[in-house]
């Protein structure tokens, strides 16, 4: 077998475009799902049984179905049920959104019963609204509580961007195999995806371990 590394800088440029798509992905997606994955604890939370159990059911959904398959239910479905076309950046945009989200919201809730209960007694006691001492003292603690977890689902989440490559977006995944398509340069341009995700994957790897050490509960 004879290697042509040549392919992998004749298409650098390729390469870096669909880097930065998967990057943006990543960081849109966690942009919404934190928020997301918030509101759905609070609701999961609350004292209403209807929100509560709609909550529930959003998370036990999307927690349990493959990702891929929300994908495709997005691309395929989505645009039928609301009679909305959207673009194939936009439609794995909104599947990864929902998927993570489900997924942020039992590690909010997770941090938000870990916090003692007596500090919001105390802040109610203090004349706080419940409203004010679950922002004020309850969420900044459980937000520092879960970080490591949340920096745990980022790098899962960055390889996980991989997968709306089946939808025909132009990220690492999907450009490189279009470049081996074309090239039928296999091994290389599999070589070549594997060690941009390694490179990029391992510092935050490490930043996640500097998390749990720094910021881990150990009570």
């Amino acid at each position: 077998m004879k290697l042509d590394w040549s392919v992998v800088t004749a298409h650098a440029g390729d390469l870096a475009q669909g880097t930065a798509l998967t990057v943006l992905m990543a960081v849109l997606t966690m942009a919404l799902a934190v928020p997301g994955g918030i509101i759905l604890a609070l609701l999961r939370l609350s004292g209403s049984r209807v929100l509560s159990g709609l909550s529930a059911s959003f998370t036990d959904l999307f927690r349990n179905l493959p990702l891929i398959l929300v994908i495709y239910a997005a691309y395929y479905i989505l645009p039928l049920a609301l009679d909305l076309q959207f673009s194939p950046f936009t439609t794995g945009l909104i599947a990864l959104a929902l998927n993570v989200s489900a997924y942020n919201s039992e590690t909010f809730r997770a941090g938000i019963a870990s916090i003692r209960r007596g500090q919001g007694e105390a802040a109610l006691a203090l004349g706080m609204s419940r409203w004010q001492a679950m922002r004020e003292v309850i969420l900044p603690q459980a937000t520092r509580r879960v970080l490591p977890v949340l920096a745990s689902t980022w790098v899962s989440l960055f390889k996980d961007t991989s997968l709306v490559s089946v939808i025909s977006v132009g990220e690492l995944a999907y450009t490189a195999m279009r470049i081996r398509s074309q090239t039928f340069r296999v091994l290389e341009m599999l070589t070549a995806m594997a060690a941009i995700y390694w490179a990029l994957g391992y510092p935050q790897a490490k930043l996640v371990d500097w998390l749990n050490r720094k910021y881990g509960i150990t009570e």
